[in-house]
């Protein structure tokens, strides 16, 4: 989620609210919102990437013998 400052920045924020917190992860500030769109795509291609690699994003904790 993109969200533009006072400052005329823009600062992209996580999609999802940390329960803990009840606040985004701020992933970045940028000059340009198309800077900002630029990073937020690179995130969501790392986030699947990784997904993809491992298979699942839930951790394996244990391993049927």
């Amino acid at each position: 989620m993109i969200r533009k400052l006072s400052s005329g920045q823009y600062r992209l924020y996580s999609r999802k609210v940390n329960p803990r917190t009840g606040r985004r992860r701020n992933l970045g500030t940028f000059r340009t919102r198309a800077q900002a769109q630029k990073h937020e795509r690179a995130v969501q291609y790392f986030k699947r990437l990784g997904q993809a690699r491992h298979g699942s994003a839930q951790p394996v904790y244990e391993r049927a013998s």
